[in-house]
């Protein structure tokens, strides 16, 4: 008999059985301060008349008095203790539910978190540095889930159920939220949060976190000042928004800028812009106000910059067409997994504006009004990269016609995961450096030069 794999059959067994019995407690633990919390609330509130104000923080203090005190009163009456460690916890809960959003307030008030995903009761996601993290966070049920939505979308006047299982919103610092319920959400009621930056990224962090380098930073600013069109293009979370802000920090403070967005992200610095943000129907069904809708008014402010946050339907053919009609130095974002990719998504994006166009006048169209295309990815290690800039410099028959001028080269991956690259140019310089030189944005050749090593060597191979 072979003792030694009996041992070591009966040892997993009992590591798999404290590991069950650990996860049970814990469990269990959880409940009774949910129950806990929930009953000390409806204590608070059959006292006094709680209206939440975050900013009247002698209501805060009153109320925190209050909720220590049921505390107290409830462990005594029902006969409980409490390590001062959990006590401190039990309010935190408590004044969550009051002030926050239940029990992912922590999650929203950490900084290194960038996304909150709520999956149900039972599962809550975060993103860390362009990772996904399960955390210890639930909800006690799926009502307790929908009362956090209620918190989220009874502020600014949207609302949530089975006539209407899905609605887009934003919190009061910015952060944008996305709430899908049952029938649609089948395990359950859905939230997705993406944190607003209380700092915003400038441009010296992402050339710290390796998103581009100096050579382009200088050439993409010298082409936002030369009043260039430009698309920020990838796919979700690839950080097109968080480039979108950066490249708008180099527009003049003596331009009129309006911005438009499903919900407002963009954190402009400049004095003299102005925001627009498009409306969903009312519970009549009516009201919808679209993107293109404020694209279109937007031609009657007298803007000097438009930015689109995302163009996704029929507002492409207006935003092109505001290109070309003397709107020049306009950005947008795009989601397309390559610049080819965003040529094509332009075109059917026109298509959907009702317009039975030639695809032919489509394309010159777009020929005429998109100078620059960054290309923005995020790697499996969570960094976001520029993997290209590429130029739109005109028409070959009925193909739009690209020439890449840099690009981001992976060499290997270390043994952390860690994505090992460089941004390189590809020798090619662009069409209007004449134009940059006239007003005053003379970059020198090197910015353009390959590296040694890629000199020679015939084609680029990308």
């Amino acid at each position: 008999m072979n003792t030694e794999g009996f041992h070591i059959a009966t040892e997993e067994e009992a590591a798999q059985s404290q590991r069950i019995e650990l996860e049970a407690s814990t469990q269990r633990k959880q409940q009774e301060m949910f129950a806990l919390t929930h009953e000390i609330l409806d204590k608070i509130i059959d006292e006094i008349d709680v209206t939440p104000d975050k900013t009247d923080e002698a209501q805060k203090k009153l109320v925190a008095t209050l909720v220590r005190e049921k505390i107290s009163e409830t462990l005594i009456m029902s006969h409980q203790h409490l390590s001062q460690m959990d006590k401190q916890k039990l309010q935190k809960s408590v004044m969550d539910e009051i002030y926050g959003f239940g029990p992912i307030t922590a999650l929203l008030e950490d900084e290194t978190v960038t996304e909150v995903m709520v999956n149900g009761c039972d599962t809550v996601y975060v993103e860390r540095e362009g990772k996904i993290y399960l955390t210890p966070v639930t909800f006690r049920d799926d009502q307790h889930v929908y009362h956090t939505i209620d918190k989220i979308v009874t502020p600014i006047g949207r609302r949530v159920d089975e006539s209407s299982p899905m609605v887009d919103a934003r919190l009061a610092d910015g952060s944008r939220v996305n709430v899908i319920i049952p029938p649609l959400a089948i395990k359950g009621p859905t939230i997705t949060i993406r944190k607003f930056a209380t700092d915003p990224y400038v441009l010296e962090d992402l050339i710290t976190f390796g998103t581009l380098n100096m050579d382009i930073a200088k050439f993409l600013r010298a082409s936002v000042k030369a009043r260039m069109n430009i698309i920020i293009s990838g796919g979700t979370g690839s950080g097109k928004t968080t480039f979108l802000n950066v490249l708008s920090s180099f527009i003049s403070e003596n331009e009129r800028i309006v911005t438009i967005e499903d919900a407002a992200e963009l954190q402009l610095q400049q004095k003299h812009v102005i925001s627009l943000e498009s409306r969903p129907a009312n519970i009549e069904g009516k009201g919808r106000i679209t993107i293109r809708d404020l694209v279109v008014n937007t031609l009657r402010m007298r803007p000097d910059r438009i930015i689109v946050g995302e163009v996704r339907s029929g507002e492409a053919l207006d935003m092109l067409q505001a290109m070309n009609t003397g709107h020049d130095g306009s950005i947008t974002t795009i989601h397309a997994n390559s610049t080819r990719d965003s040529m094509s998504r332009l075109e059917t994006m026109v298509l959907m504006s009702g317009m039975e166009l030639p695809s032919l006048s489509i394309r010159e169209q777009i020929a005429s009004a998109i100078n620059l295309i960054i290309q923005i990815s995020r790697f499996p290690d969570g960094s976001r990269k520029v993997v290209k800039v590429s130029e739109v410099i005109g028409m070959e028959g009925d193909t739009i016609t690209t020439q890449d001028l840099f690009v981001f080269m992976q060499d290997s991956v270390d043994i952390t995961g860690k994505v090992i690259g460089r941004h390189v140019a590809t020798g090619i310089t662009p069409t209007y450096l004449d134009k940059l030189r006239m007003i005053g944005e003379s970059l020198p050749p090197s910015t353009f030069c390959p590296p040694f090593d890629l000199r020679g060597r015939g084609e680029l191979k990308l």
